[in-house]
């Protein structure tokens, strides 16, 4: 299969305008394309879509205080977020049972879904090493406005977390999961009005980007009640 094409081909269109389209086989054999909120009136999330499409953790399951990210791969805050500001509440929170933290993708882009794609391609294991390499090389991957040189990135990145061509490919190519990560983003995002990246819920609360220091102070004084 021409490389070029592989995206298109498994059910995800590389079409121009203003976003990513999300692809469904029409009545008559025919491919029909749908926007996103299209999609969110006629393919509602289902407990298979959820199965299909866990939420991301880090920390004790009984962490007293728990954060859920909401984050795009293509969102320079988010990276910095990712690569900044993460690892302290890792160090100071996560790790020390003191936080439950949930990460769900969000899809403003097509490349932002495929990213995601290649991220939960091998697994629970290796997500969050896979989102730090996303992260890291988010300029060089994501800057092109060729969606082949894009796709051709990510599956460079594939290869370097240990991804054979073939599995990476896979994924990649997966129809199945583009729909049900589409599906659970939108109920997600819905559920939570989420319009900007990133944004965090901690403990039901609504915040928007933040730095280390503000999020030590709104969990200090949730852990303190």
């Amino acid at each position: 299969m021409d490389r070029r094409y592989f995206i298109a081909a498994s059910g995800l269109a590389v079409a121009g305008g203003a976003g990513w389209w999300f692809t469904r086989p029409g009545g008559s054999g025919a491919t029909a394309f749908v926007t996103g909120a299209e999609a969110q009136a006629t393919e509602a999330a289902t407990a298979a879509d959820f199965a299909m499409v866990p939420d991301m953790i880090k920390g004790a399951e009984d962490a007293p205080v728990t954060i859920v990210e909401y984050a795009s791969f293509t969102c320079p805050h988010c990276a910095t977020f990712h690569l900044t500001v993460l690892p302290r509440l890792q160090e100071a929170y996560i790790d020390t049972g003191k936080v439950r933290f949930i990460s769900r993708e969000v899809y403003f882009d097509r490349y932002g879904l495929w990213a995601a794609m290649l991220a939960r391609c091998g697994g629970e294991a290796r997500y969050f090493p896979m989102v730090d390499m996303i992260y890291q090389d988010q300029r060089e991957w994501a800057g092109s406005n060729d969606p082949a040189v894009v796709a051709e990135n990510l599956r460079r990145l594939g290869r370097r977390s240990g991804l054979t061509n073939d599995e990476a490919d896979a994924c990649l190519q997966n129809g199945d999961m583009a729909r049900a990560m589409v599906a659970v983003y939108q109920h997600y995002s819905a559920l939570d009005r989420v319009e900007s990246t990133p944004s965090f819920v901690i403990d039901g609360e609504r915040h928007s980007n933040m730095g280390f220091d503000a999020f030590a102070e709104i969990i200090d004084a949730k852990l303190a009640e």
